[in-house]
């Protein structure tokens, strides 16, 4: 079996060599990394670990620069694995009701034994699969018309609609795939300048001495766990970020909004309407980060590119976090991680290291997907700094499915379903609780521990105006 530890520390280093970050922003990093907690044959904690340690080196980087001060890190697996869950684990007033999944959601066999998942969260995209079925909403009716689909078909016909569904692909299958070998041509994230501006020292620090991003100022236009994550993660490092919606798109489930919204304002603004997008440019003109998750070309659409958010406010750091990436031929289709998970190989590959014969078996948390917002909380940190000693306007990109090859690349293991998924009495010591406008909440706190800048785990999340 592979070293977990020895696969994270080597998982750190290549994270953060590709950031272009000082290499001796890694020298009071220290990963605690036990046994995995998480059944899975791939490197899940290695990756948790990795990812989040990573992104709290970058932010004690950035006090550095500031202060003049070093600061250890440090990231514990088992905690680090039961951030990755953070969702699942949230109380509300005592209570822990997860509701993430739509009720067509999950996966179905189809006339030639191949297997498609649904991801039907959303009123219009489960309402866009039951027309094409013609069937009523119930799992028994699905199953029964997709019984006579071939999957790849009902693939194309999902897709050419803008729907969310998928083919189980193995991970010969999806390398061959034209998005697959699209994606093995980009980086893990990409990191680059945009855009001319001069050096832009960071601000200076309260008399309280503040944190790492104190006085900087975050768009997050993000939904669904990654982009959240990432917006989260910034703001318990001091930065004052504002998440912004449309009051007429569906609601995120309540635990994801709430999770993920920790530390954040919430405004709705109406990019449709010409007020709503005035209103967001003077909100570029005074901010430092500007992060969003529409897909390759939909945010540009609305005069949002990147480089026009660039022009708005040299200096800035934009972030963007996509499914597929912004190349290949399904880069303007929507994904989730379940999806990635079913396309790209892992559900494949995990199901037959497990002995599951054909049927699909996801990772035992959305990987991907936390992964990915580190990442992109890891990239708006980067680009912050070199903003700081270089100059510039930077763009960072993160995609899941190039994620998921990140995963993939690790070594896999035979043995990694001999532990049972921790229980939430089982990772009680990383909770806390805090108030909230939503109720009384209990949350994971923040992995990565800081030294002399610890992350506010207390900070609550303020909802959208209803």
């Amino acid at each position: 079996m592979p070293n977990t530890a020895d696969v994270a520390e080597e998982q750190l280093r290549l994270i953060w060599r590709a950031t272009g970050l000082p290499k001796t922003g890694l020298d009071q990093v220290r990963l605690d990394v036990g046994a995995p907690t998480l059944p899975t044959s791939y490197q899940v904690a290695a990756m948790a670990s990795a990812a989040i340690a990573a992104a709290g080196a970058a932010s004690a980087e950035i006090w550095r620069l500031r202060t003049g001060e070093s600061q250890d890190v440090t990231v514990n697996s088992r905690h680090a694995e039961a951030e990755f869950k953070s969702s699942t684990y949230l109380g509300i007033d005592g209570k822990h009701d997860s509701r993430l999944w739509g009720p067509i959601a999950g996966v179905y066999r189809c006339q030639d034994g191949r297997w498609v998942r649904v991801h039907a969260n959303y009123p219009a995209h489960e309402q866009g699969v039951l027309d094409i079925l013609g069937c009523a909403p119930r799992p028994d009716a699905v199953a029964a018309e997709l019984a006579r689909w071939r999957a790849q078909d009902f693939e194309d016909a999902c897709g050419a609609r803008g729907l969310v569904v998928f083919m189980m692909r193995s991970e010969d299958e999806w390398s061959r795939h034209g998005q697959g070998a699209a994606l093995s041509q980009l980086p893990l994230f990409d990191i680059e300048k945009i855009g001319d501006a001069p050096v832009e020292p960071f601000p200076g620090l309260p008399a309280s001495g503040g944190q790492p991003l104190s006085g900087l100022g975050v768009l997050d236009l993000t939904r669904v766990i990654a982009g959240p994550v990432a917006g989260r993660t910034l703001a318990l490092h001091g930065a004052d970020v504002l998440r912004i919606s449309a009051a007429h798109l569906p609601p995120d489930a309540p635990e994801l909004e709430i999770d993920g919204g920790r530390g954040k304002v919430s405004r709705f603004i109406d990019l449709v309407e010409p007020d709503g997008r005035q209103r967001l440019e003077d909100l570029i003109r005074h901010g430092d980060v500007f992060m969003q998750g529409y897909r390759p070309g939909a945010i540009a659409a609305k005069g949002f590119s990147d480089e026009r958010v660039a022009e708005l406010r040299p200096g800035i750091v934009t972030v963007s976090i996509s499914a597929w990436g912004h190349v290949g031929p399904w880069r303007q289709r929507r994904g989730f991680d379940s999806l990635v998970q079913t396309a790209s190989g892992i559900n494949h590959g995990e199901a037959a290291t497990a002995g599951i014969v054909d049927r699909p078996k996801e990772l035992p948390c959305q990987a991907l997907d936390y992964a990915s917002g580190y990442l992109l909380a890891l990239g708006a940190m980067a680009g912050l700094y070199k903003r700081a000693t270089e100059g510039g306007s930077w763009r960072v990109r993160v995609a899941l499915a190039r994620t998921a090859e990140w995963l993939k690349s690790m070594p896999r293991t035979e043995d990694g379903f001999g532990v049972d998924m921790p229980t939430l009495d089982g990772v009680s010591g990383l909770l806390a609780d805090i108030p909230s406008d939503y109720g009384a909440l209990r949350i994971v706190r923040h992995p990565a521990i800081l030294s002399r800048t610890p992350a506010r785990d207390d900070l609550e999340p303020m909802p959208y105006p209803r």
